[in-house]
């Protein structure tokens, strides 16, 4: 069920600056998910199917269950914060808040959109990020195909 936020009249679009800050803090967090994640699944192929040693990471099962683990935990952790609260924990950090044009949580479906296209936008060097410094609205191609919007949360007072 999606939330409506309040504050809507005292936020402004997020800049490159602090967007690359949430991203640069959540990418520490996701790696840190990805490092637990690889050493159980290195622990399940070593200790549960008895790999030798100098066969894991060489079958095709072992490469493609991994990265699969890997994106699918990647994708759990920006859309369990996005559609809660709209803020991952990065964001917290840099207050932002990614949100429906019309001030709610986004909905899982935005969240894959987002997700996937956020992938886009990093594998062409960031162009998809970089866009927001041409669009009159500040926003990514990922905030464009999902129909949501970076936002900027004032101080509390």
């Amino acid at each position: 069920m999606q939330r409506r936020f309040d504050q809507l009249d005292d936020t402004w679009p997020a800049g490159l600056g602090r967007r690359l800050g949430a991203m640069l803090y959540d990418g520490l967090l996701v790696l840190a998910i990805w490092i637990v994640l690889a050493s159980a699944h290195l622990a399940v192929v070593r200790l549960v199917l008895d790999v030798p040693a100098d066969q894991v990471g060489t079958g095709f099962a072992q490469v493609i269950s991994l990265r699969l683990l890997m994106g699918f935990s990647a994708f759990a952790f920006f859309a369990f914060f996005w559609t809660r609260g709209g803020m991952t924990l990065g964001m917290q950090a840099w207050r932002l808040r990614v949100q429906t044009r019309d001030g709610c949580s986004i909905t899982g479906l935005q969240a894959l959109q987002r997700f996937l296209v956020a992938g886009i936008s990093l594998a062409v060097f960031g162009l998809g990020y970089l866009w927001l410094l041409v669009d009159a609205e500040k926003r990514s191609w990922p905030d464009i195909a999902s129909g949501t919007r970076v936002v900027v949360l004032p101080k509390r007072r």
